[in-house]
Order: structure tokens, then C-alpha cells, then sequence
């Protein structure tokens, strides 16, 4: 029984959080009111710090910007539940927490709030929905994570540590 709640879960949390994602993208590529009011209010915000244009719609966090990556996310965690391709799952859960992370943030602390769209907390609620979820993918994925990591950090670091033993070598004639 545990077994197959292992196996099922993630492909529950992938299906969930992907098909928020892919439901609100036709908010965010039409440009439509609801879109306008959120990125707006986030605009006016940043504006208020000093960044004008952060959340515009050619700004660096734009609803197109937002909108691509949630369709990256998406793909990755769809992807994913094709066995060979399990690596993207997770791949795809890293996104989405990051993407998520700061939409939740944003609902949080900034004058967008709860219900920018008097929906109830709807929008509120799937952002935290797929959060929650994506990072219970991450837990559930946590070898694949960490398998992850160590490759990155086998890039990164290990190249810089052989230069640094090749330095600290005597030359020797």
C-alpha cells in the first residue's frame, strides 16, 4: 500500500500543479483583465521602490515572462511522468517552487494582497496549492534533487578545485 501511494503521489502532485499552471496561461498570454489588475497593482508597487516597469509587460517579471516559465514548469513535471524522463519532474517542481515562492510572497507582502481579483482567495489559494505541492514533489523527489545538485556542483566547483591543485603544484624541471 505505501508503495503504490509512493509511485501515485507525485504523479498526483505533477497533474495538479500543472494543470493550475496551464489554466491560468490563458489569463497571462491573452492579457486579460484579471492579469492586468495583478501585474498592474505589482507595477505600481515597484514603481513606488524605485523600479518602474518590473512587472509591466516588457518588464523582467512580466505576465509573459511569468506565463513562460509556468509553461516550462509544466512541461518539465508532464514530462516527467514518463519514467525515462523522471528527472524532469523534478526539474519541473524547482520552477514551480521558485516561480510560486514568489507568488505567494507577492500576495503576501506586497498592496496586491489575498484577493486582488475578489475571487475569494481563489488565485491566493492555487498559488499556494501548487507551492505546497511542488515542494512535496521536491521531497518526494529528494534523491533525484540531491542527484541533481551534485552534478551541478561537480560543474562548478570541481573545475575550480583542480585549477587550484594545478596552481599549488611545484614546477619542477
Amino acid at each position: 500500500m505505501l508503495s503504490k501511494i509512493k509511485t501515485y503521489l507525485p504523479v498526483a502532485y505533477s497533474l495538479i500543479a500543472s494543470a493550475v499552471f496551464l489554466d491560468s496561461l490563458r489569463f497571462k498570454f491573452t492579457n486579460a483583465v484579471e492579469t492586468q489588475v495583478i501585474f498592474g497593482r505589482l507595477d505600481a508597487w515597484a514603481t513606488s521602490l524605485g523600479a518602474p516597469g518590473l512587472f509591466a509587460q516588457t518588464g523582467l517579471f512580466s505576465q509573459y515572462v511569468i506565463g513562460s516559465a509556468e509553461l516550462v514548469a509544466s512541461t518539465l513535471l508532464l514530462l516527467g511522468l514518463v519514467p525515462a524522463l523522471r528527472r524532469l519532474q523534478t526539474l519541473g517542481a524547482l520552477v514551480a517552487v521558485a516561480v510560486m515562492t514568489g507568488a505567494v510572497n507577492f500576495h503576501l507582502w506586497t498592496p496586491l494582497g489575498i484577493d486582488p481579483n475578489n475571487d475569494g482567495g481563489g488565485l491566493f489559494a492555487m498559488a499556494v496549492t501548487v507551492w505546497l505541492t511542488s515542494i512535496a514533489m521536491l521531497i518526494a523527489r529528494r534523491k533525484t534533487l540531491f542527484a541533481i545538485f551534485s552534478g551541478v556542483a561537480a560543474v562548478i566547483v570541481l573545475p575550480q578545485q583542480t585549477v587550484l591543485q594545478t596552481e599549488a603544484r611545484p614546477l619542477t624541471a
